[in-house]
């Protein structure tokens, strides 16, 4: 799926479109249709600066978000690839700590394509292609990667030495590709596992943690795993992580919900496991405060959007669309009522199961809106209002978030505290509309 990505530049959009009509994006995951195209562009993934890797299900984002905060506070230049863009396509190629222009965007997509013919690559993998391009010829000292998909196959995953590799959190989510069971998941994830090089991970079950250390193990990864390497606790206020030899206490990071905490002190855990970059412990704790990564549980500014509700509302925009990822949302949103009544906007693909979101999130609201996620195959409105109100919630449909927020206004007539979820392609259409784009 090309993600429907536009560009208000006419190069770059005439470089979607010619992506579009060239390649469909089929879903199909591997690596041989990337390392042939990679080649044609003389193996660029083999020349950037030091990379750090990082899947999951879940968190995997927010991890990349505290690890470029920390590697910019200790004063380095870095790379970022991250997926999917919410407002703009240049949103997924950072080029030593800025969004890639759109002059310089619209020749790399021209160069891959040209270079494409016959291989018949993804969207993903000429995105991958065309940002690994760029890291090459770009001076920074570190990259952070993003898996878009899963790990053992995804377009990624040709890096042949990062630096470091790291997985969030796991949970079920793309099970067509990934598989319906979370030791399939748990397998395809860690499948990023280099020789030699550090895997760094969350705390799992189990049956879970074997899976993951039988394939680091297979292709000689070292594992580092919290509770076991490294951990971490948090209080009100703070975080502290802690290995043998080693502690650190540093403030709550600034990204809302008790879930980054997790992630924060799993991206301490990356940057203390790897030998590419010198990051003094200041620069680690100034990535709790300065970490910001749209669209996780992000409290929306006064725009167009939000001036609909009432005054005195606060609005909160999050991309959850899978039961472990609305789990920490509902209890951020429960910490964040400030005694106001609580609403939900949802809207989720066709392919994302919508009734445990709905009934995690619907658990700590009063009124429900479904709305359609637009350009994507997803869930009817009225089928998500059936789902809430069978669920015993208040429900309603909209056509849009403006007209959304409309109705929540008329609902409560004082001011509320309205969650925006479900979906990171909704998010993208609520930043846009609050003429809040990433930045």
């Amino acid at each position: 799926m090309a993600d429907h990505a536009r560009s208000t530049d006419p190069a770059v959009q005439e470089q979607l479109d010619r992506l579009w009509s060239l390649s469909p994006g089929a879903d199909i995951l591997g690596l041989d249709r990337i390392t042939r195209l990679l080649s044609r562009l003389g193996d660029p993934h083999h020349h950037m600066p030091p990379v750090f890797h990082v899947a999951g299900t879940n968190g995997k984002g927010s991890t990349c978000a505290f690890l470029r905060s920390a590697i910019e506070a200790a004063g380095y230049s870095v790379h970022v690839y991250a997926s999917p863009h919410l407002v703009r396509f240049n949103e997924r190629i950072r080029l030593a700590g800025r969004l890639i222009e759109d002059e310089a965007l619209a020749a790399l997509l021209a160069e891959v394509l040209d270079h494409a013919d016959g291989i018949g690559a993804s969207f993903f993998e000429v995105t991958t292609a065309a940002a690994f391009l760029a890291f090459a010829r770009t001076p920074a000292a570190a990259t952070i990667v993003e898996v878009g998909l899963g790990g053992r196959l995804d377009a990624t995953n040709v890096i042949p030495a990062p630096a470091v590799c790291g997985i969030a959190a796991l949970g079920l989510d793309h099970q067509a590709f990934l598989g319906d069971r979370l030791e399939q998941i748990a397998a395809e994830k860690a499948g990023i596992a280099k020789a030699g090089v550090p895997l760094v991970t969350m705390d799992y079950p189990a049956p879970i943690r074997r899976i993951v250390a039988d394939v680091a193990t297979s292709v000689g990864a070292p594992v580092a795993a919290r509770r076991r390497a490294w951990t971490s606790q948090s209080a009100r206020t703070t975080v502290r992580y802690t290995e043998p030899g080693f502690s650190l206490v540093a403030n709550r990071p600034r990204l809302a919900g008790p879930h980054q905490s997790r992630n924060y002190a799993l991206a301490l855990a990356m940057l203390r496991h790897q030998g590419a970059l010198n990051i003094p412990e200041a620069a680690m704790r100034a990535a709790a405060d300065w970490a910001h990564w749209p669209a996780r549980m992000q409290r929306l500014e006064h725009g167009p959007l939000t001036a609909r509700l009432p005054l005195g509302s606060a609005c909160w925009l999050d991309g959850a669309h899978n039961p472990s990822a609305a789990l920490p949302v509902a209890r951020a949103l429960r910490q964040r009522r400030e005694g106001r009544p609580t609403a939900l906007v949802i809207g989720m693909l066709a392919n994302k199961d919508a009734g445990p979101v709905l009934a995690t999130l619907g658990a700590e609201v009063q009124h429900v809106v479904a709305i359609p996620v637009p350009d994507h195959d997803h869930h009817a409105p009225a089928d998500l209002v059936a789902q809430a109100q069978i669920l015993g919630l208040s429900a309603e449909a909209a056509p849009n978030p403006a007209i959304a927020v409309d109705r929540i206004a008329i609902h409560f007539g004082t001011p509320v505290t309205t969650l925006i979820a479900g979906s990171l392609y909704l998010a993208g259409e609520v930043l846009a509309a609050n003429d809040q784009p990433p930045d």
